[in-house]
């Protein structure tokens, strides 16, 4: 009687040990596959993006040359006839950080966006497309238009200031100043595309350009419709984010380096 209490006492203990271990075991499995689908889940973060990837669209658009050199003929920000071997289009936003860092001016900015965005003049490999631009058009060898387009959601104060600086002949003045840190907080945090903050607006432009014109000029609300005529031929030439570049009717759909361009530019010229 005694041997049989001992073996059942004994099946009893060995059970209670299965139990323990399927139990552990089950709560080791689900422990795993918890961590293991987190892991496989999109982070939260935002991974930073290579530069030929910024602003891509699905496709690159194809344009025509002739459907650029229309855009000589219409109201809009152009230096030149497009009659030009060489043309450039740049699509922007000036409160796109991607478009602060193509614009060159915003020196802080490209160091937080990462290494591949700090300027070759702080020790990076990034030469920005817009100031080379820039210096073509000035010496004559290159006509441009420059379109905006929503890329950011506070553009369109710093936007209608640029088409009132076009006025006064200021346009690339006015573009540098705005493309600065300093023109990123002012549209990004201090206006937001607040109308009622035209002053505020005149008085950061005032070391550039005739603050009592250009506040006249935003009060005026003559520009408010040309924000949607430059996001509409933004989008005929394929265009949909921030920044967004041609070379003739080769596209660059992102904050490209100039490195990254200038074998196309070479060609023509």
């Amino acid at each position: 009687m005694k041997d049989l209490t001992t073996t059942t006492n004994t099946m009893a203990v060995s059970q209670m040990q299965f139990l323990f271990f399927a139990v552990l075991l089950l709560a080791m499995t689900f422990t795993s596959g918890y961590f293991l689908g987190k892991s496989q889940q999109t982070p939260q973060v935002v991974t930073q993006q290579q530069p030929s990837q910024q602003g891509q669209q699905q496709a690159k658009p194809q344009v025509a040359m002739e459907d650029i050199k229309k855009l000589f003929s219409k109201d809009l920000i152009k230096f030149g006839k497009g009659d030009k071997k060489l043309v450039f289009v740049e699509v922007s936003d000036p409160s796109c950080p991607f478009c602060h860092v193509a614009g060159g001016q915003n020196k802080a900015i490209g160091s937080q966006m990462g290494p591949q965005f700090v300027l070759a003049s702080e020790g990076g490999t990034y030469v920005a497309p817009m100031e080379e631009m820039k210096k073509l058009v000035k010496n004559g060898k290159a006509d441009m238009v420059w379109l905006y387009t929503n890329g950011h959601g506070n553009g369109e104060m710093g936007t209608k200031a640029l088409y009132c600086a076009y006025e006064q002949g200021k346009f690339f003045e006015a573009h540098d100043l705005l493309m600065t840190e300093k023109g990123y907080e002012l549209l990004n945090t201090e206006v937001k595309n607040d109308t009622a903050k035209s002053q505020v607006v005149a008085d950061f432009f005032g070391g550039v350009l005739n603050k009592g014109k250009l506040k006249s000029c935003l009060d005026s609300g003559k520009y408010n419709d040309r924000l949607k005529t430059d996001s509409s031929e933004a989008q005929k030439l394929g265009v949909n984010g921030t920044p967004g570049f041609f070379i003739n009717n080769t596209n660059f759909a992102g904050a490209y380096s100039w490195s990254d361009m200038k074998a196309t530019v070479d060609a023509v010229l």
